[in-house]
Parts: structure tokens; C-alpha cells; sequence
């Protein structure tokens, strides 16, 4: 008999753990999920909820092959010890996790287990290719995306057969709590339809598209895959995403090879995030790249409130933080301008952003998240010095009709489009007669990129 610890991947598709013990050994699997209430408490209720209801969805498929999902709650080395125990089970199998606090919880438990007489076997089954097969440092993205490349990647895990399962009953299951937004379906079958979708219907156009703001409003799952959200909380592998934007790119062709390679390029980035946090476990913590000097950053609850409810006064930047506070999710375009605005135009802390995107979010990544909050705010891997994404000709060049902007900051719907664009620039009297409802500008537009840029050329010892 063998344990198969589920942890972050509420799933028996594409599951390289799980697979892996249904298919060594002696005797069947048996399925067991920990609710671990303090590693779960570290992500924002939304997407605890949504994740919760993904192991829910695991319940009633194992019972479809004719087993069950062994739940318990408690800490996973006293409980696993347990179980093990309990079904005489000769190894518990399970998935790697980079986070630290996971690597904690997994090395406490290969402790335990250890102390008790039973094997313990992780699998690589986050990301396509183990991060300790690359180098541990890299100057940009072409060149890991270089190594990366040329490592091979294997298809998707088949799912177990009913013999492969222990014929186990349980009453026990998981709460299913409500969340303060609409979630989307849960479960393996609802990330798989989404997919489906947007394979037939998206990523033929997914580099032409992919930052069309209006198409993101009119067509939300075809301008982009909007997959993150299941694949940060397990609900599918990632090795299915691959295998699928492989299959697309063999049957595009012309410019759809182009888009479709797009995707599969933007999968890479998610990998580099997971090799960064994979070296550098407080990635969440500290900065990545070193500065000669202090960053200067400023302390304003004010402002900071400001930018979190989405009335800072630049458009794009409040329409993309009110996207997040009621779907709990933001574009990629507008997840950056934001993430730009705090730390360059308002010079706040990227740690603090960060946070509050935990709490938010439901597609909330622990390696993704920080990276890319790292990257924005000049402290990661970009190669560029000070990057400043500028809110007003950001929004210019990706939401010039501004239905991006309208569908959520509903006080400038009936201004006109160019105006809504050039809003932090008109006059305080002109902004007041258009939409007296609407918000100044916080911080001025060149100002703010201004001091922005004499801050860092200062903690990059420049001035």
C-alpha cells in the first residue's frame, strides 16, 4: 500500500506523483489530503476558497473510480505518520513545492516518516523542468529561456486507473467557504474547458491580442488564456498546457505559428519565476539585485489606500486595480502598469503591493507574484536599470477607445475616449466639469517619474 499526499495539486490528471505511485510498488493508493490551516491561512481567503472547492471536485472524482479522498486536519508529519500507520503503508509519494514555508512543511515530514520506518518519494510536477537542472543565475530571460529550451519536456501524466486506487471509504471532508467575489467553476473539468476554449478560439491570435484591452473586456478567455487562476491553485498540470499549445503550434499555420509560440514563450516566464524563488527561497522578502545604496521608499497609507481601491486618478491604473478587487484577477497590461505605478510613481515598497495582490488575488502565485513584483519595480532580473511604465501613454497605445477603463471606472463612461486617456494631464477645471465624481491625480505625472528616476540612478550609486 502506498500514500499519495495531494498538497497544492487537487487533481488526478497530469499529477507526476500520483502517477508515479500508482505505478510502483505493491498494492493500491491510497489518496489523502491534509487541511493544513496555518499554510493555508498564508493566501488570501478568495483564493483559499477557490482552491478548497478544487479539493472538493477531487473528492467526487475519486469516488467516480471507485475510491475516496482521505482528509485530515492537522499537521502533515503527525498526520501522515498517521495514516501510514493506519493503512501500512510502505511510502507516501508526493509533489515538490519551492515555497518555504512547503519546503518546511516537506522536510518535517520526510523527518517523520523517516522516524517511522516509511519511504518518502517526491516528484517534479510545478513546472516542466526541474530548476536544479539550470544554471543558478541568469542575466536575462533570453538566456535561461535558452537553456530552458533545450531541456526536454514530457507529456501529461495519465490519470490512475480504478485498480491502481485503494477501495477506501471516507467521511470526512474539507469546509467550503463562501467568497466576498463570484469564483469561477472549480475543478479539473472546468480548467480543462476553459483550455479547450481558448485553444479553439484564442491562441491562433494570442500575440496579436494578447494586450487588446477592449478584446479583454469583450472576450475575456480568448484575448488570453485566463488559465492562471487553476494553474496557480492545482486544478490543472502544466505539462496538459504545454502538450496543448504543442499540439496548436503542429496544426498552425503561417502567422498563427507565430501567435501560438507567443503562449508557449509565455510559459517560460512562469518557469523562470519558480527557478528564481527555487535559489533564492526569499524571493518574497528581499530584494533580488543588489544596490549600492538604499531605495528610498515612502511611506503614505494614504496613497497606498489610494492606489489599492482605484482612485488614484490615472484611468488605466484604477480600472486595473478595481478589475482586481472584483474578479480577483487583473490583465497582465494593466497587472504591470499598477505594479509601476506603486513603486515608481508613488514610491512605495513592492513587498506592500505584493502583499496586498495575496490577499486579492485568486490566481495569486507565490513564485509568479513576487518575481514579477521584483521585475517591475527594477529590483529583479530585468536587464533595464529603472523601468517606468507611464500610465497615460500606456493606455494610449492599449485602451486608446478606453472600454477597458469605462467597463470598471463607471465615472468616466461618458467622457470622451480622449479624454479619459489624457485625464492626469487636463486641467484640474476640466477634469472637475467632465467627471466631478472622479478623482484627481494623486501625484503628478512628471514628477512622479521624475523622482522615481532620481531615487534609483541614487541607490544605484548614479548620482
Amino acid at each position: 500500500m502506498r500514500l499519495f499526499w495531494h498538497r497544492g495539486d487537487a487533481r488526478t490528471r497530469d499529477n507526476a506523483g500520483l502517477a508515479a505511485a500508482a505505478r510502483e510498488g505493491e498494492g493500491a493508493v491510497v489518496p489523502a489530503f491534509v487541511y493544513d490551516s496555518d499554510l493555508l491561512a498564508t493566501v488570501g481567503a478568495r483564493q483559499r476558497a477557490f482552491f478548497l472547492r478544487h479539493v472538493k471536485r477531487l473528492e467526487e472524482r475519486y469516488r467516480e473510480l471507485g475510491s475516496d479522498l482521505i482528509v485530515r486536519a492537522g499537521d502533515p508529519d503527525e498526520v501522515l505518520v498517521d495514516l501510514a500507520d493506519e493503512y501500512d503503508a510502505e511510502a507516501v509519494y508526493y509533489d515538490e513545492h519551492y515555497r518555504p514555508a512547503r519546503r518546511n512543511r516537506q522536510r518535517a515530514v520526510e523527518e517523520a516518516l523517516a522516524g517511522a520506518g516509511v519511504e518518502t518519494d517526491s516528484r517534479t510536477d510545478l513546472v516542466l523542468v526541474d530548476p536544479g537542472r539550470l544554471e543558478e543565475r541568469y542575466p536575462n530571460h533570453s538566456q535561461f529561456h535558452d537553456d530552458w529550451e533545450a531541456v526536454p519536456k514530457r507529456g501529461p501524466y495519465a490519470e490512475p486507473e480504478p485498480d491502481d486506487l485503494a477501495d477506501v471509504r471516507d467521511g470526512k471532508t474539507v469546509p467550503e467557504p463562501d467568497a466576498d467575489i463570484d469564483l469561477p467553476d472549480a475543478g479539473y473539468e472546468a480548467a480543462r474547458e476553459r483550455f479547450d476554449g481558448f485553444l479553439e478560439g484564442g491562441i491562433a491570435s494570442y500575440n496579436d491580442t494578447r494586450d487588446d484591452l477592449a478584446r479583454a473586456v469583450e472576450a475575456p478567455t480568448r484575448a488570453v488564456s485566463r488559465m492562471s487562476p487553476y494553474l496557480a491553485t492545482g486544478a490543472i498540470g502544466i505539462r496538459e498546457l504545454w502538450a496543448g499549445a504543442g499540439d496548436a503550434y503542429d496544426a498552425a499555420t503561417g502567422g498563427e505559428r507565430r501567435n501560438v509560440d507567443k503562449y508557449r514563450y509565455e510559459l517560460s516566464w512562469r518557469e523562470q519565476m519558480y527557478h528564481l524563488l527555487y535559489y533564492n527561497p526569499d524571493l518574497a522578502v528581499s530584494n533580488y539585485k543588489s544596490f549600492p545604496n538604499e531605495i528610498a521608499w515612502r511611506e503614505s497609507d494614504a496613497e497606498f489606500e489610494a492606489w489599492a481601491r482605484g482612485e488614484t486618478g490615472y484611468p488605466l491604473v484604477d480600472a486595473g486595480m478595481r478589475q482586481l478587487n472584483t474578479e480577483g484577477y487583473i490583465h497582465n497590461r494593466p497587472r504591470q502598469v499598477v505594479a509601476s505605478f506603486l513603486t515608481k510613481h508613488l514610491l512605495i515598497d513592492w513587498r506592500r503591493g505584493a502583499r496586498y495582490f495575496t490577499k486579492q488575488l485568486i490566481d495569486h502565485d507565490y513564485a509568479s507574484n513576487h518575481g514579477a513584483w521584483q521585475w517591475t519595480a527594477s529590483t529583479g532580473t530585468d536587464s533595464v536599470d529603472v523601468r517606468i511604465f507611464d500610465p497615460v501613454s500606456q493606455m494610449s497605445k492599449y485602451d486608446a477607445d478606453a472600454r477597458f477603463v469605462k467597463a470598471y471606472v463607471p465615472e468616466l463612461a461618458d467622457v470622451p475616449a480622449d479624454k479619459v486617456v489624457d485625464w492626469p494631464t487636463l486641467s484640474r477645471a476640466e477634469r472637475e466639469e467632465l467627471a466631478p465624481d472622479y478623482p484627481n491625480p494623486i501625484v503628478d505625472r512628471n514628477e512622479g517619474y521624475e523622482r522615481a528616476q532620481r531615487v534609483f540612478e541614487e541607490a544605484l550609486g548614479k548620482r
